[in-house]
């Protein structure tokens, strides 16, 4: 039975959970609060709870008006379709690796672990110069294409990380009764491991994801059109205008925010449970 706290250890942990609770609202409502504030031309001047003048004018402008000579929907597309490109590539490359890893003995194998283990570690930048000849000399360098094999270099290294410990916790027994029934190792892999494991390739999905919808300095480096820009890159090109424009910023910020709503609710159970499993696990 959990012991009980004391009547101090339960205002203090209640206090510590509205600070931090303040300390993540905080700068949210003040986003969100720039981006309606229609009084505010440039650089907000002063901290304020409620904006002066409500107004979705910056939303309407940032959703109408051309950035980097694509609209708000042309940038959205862009980047979905690098991020969920990068994402489904990292998964469905990384899941066999993954479990082979994860079951079988050979030659190389604490080579290659050490090797992803290493390449999840390397800050993206470190790849930069290699990946900008390599993708030039394969002549996909300026396109969305190139982007996608960028992101998806840099997501496989954690995803068949994550991958591997959720194959690994998923009971050999299993599999030896599929063995039984006459089931092949591809048949174990893909109807019993894989549905297990569910929950944690949809975390590394989402983590490969979010890696390429937010990333922005090694898209600017390869975008040569303005057809490859994503919404991250414009958002980074506002905040290098000689004024920043701050309200726009904020209702960039908060449109290209919705779509990561949208998939983490689309996600929530499997993610609900991969938490409780591994909570169980500990």
């Amino acid at each position: 039975m959990p012991k009980r706290l004391s009547l101090w250890q339960q205002l203090l942990t209640q206090a510590a959970l509205v600070l931090a609770g303040l300390f993540v609202l905080l700068p949210l409502w003040n986003l969100l609060r720039i981006a309606l504030d229609g009084s505010i031309a440039s650089v907000p001047t002063r901290f304020s709870l409620l904006p002066d003048q409500i107004s979705l004018e910056y939303f309407v402008k940032v959703w109408k008006t051309p950035a980097q000579s694509l609209d708000f929907t042309g940038l959205l597309r862009n980047s979905l379709v690098v991020a969920g490109g990068a994402a489904l590539a990292a998964i469905a490359l990384g899941a066999g690796m993954a479990y082979a890893f994860a079951r079988f003995r050979f030659s190389g194998r604490r080579a290659g672990l050490l090797a992803l283990l290493t390449g999840s570690l390397l800050p993206p930048v470190a790849l930069m110069t290699p990946l900008f000849i390599l993708l030039g000399a394969l002549r996909v360098r300026a396109s969305l294409f190139g982007l996608i094999l960028t992101y998806t270099a840099f997501s496989i290294p954690f995803c068949i990380w994550n991958m591997r410990a959720a194959f690994q916790a998923v009971p050999r027994e299993l599999e030896e009764a599929a063995f039984l029934d006459g089931a092949s190792q591809w048949q174990a892999f893909r109807l019993v491991s894989l549905p297990l494991a569910l929950p944690s390739i949809a975390v590394a999905g989402l983590v490969a994801f979010l890696a390429g919808y937010s990333e922005f300095a090694i898209g600017w480096l390869f975008a040569e059109t303005s057809s490859t820009v994503t919404l991250a890159m414009a958002l980074w090109g506002l905040q290098n205008l000689g004024a920043a424009p701050w309200p726009e910023i904020s209702a960039m910020a908060i449109l290209m925010s919705l779509p990561v709503v949208v998939i983490f609710l689309l996600l929530q159970r499997t993610l609900l449970n991969r938490l409780i499993i591994g909570g169980i696990g500990d």
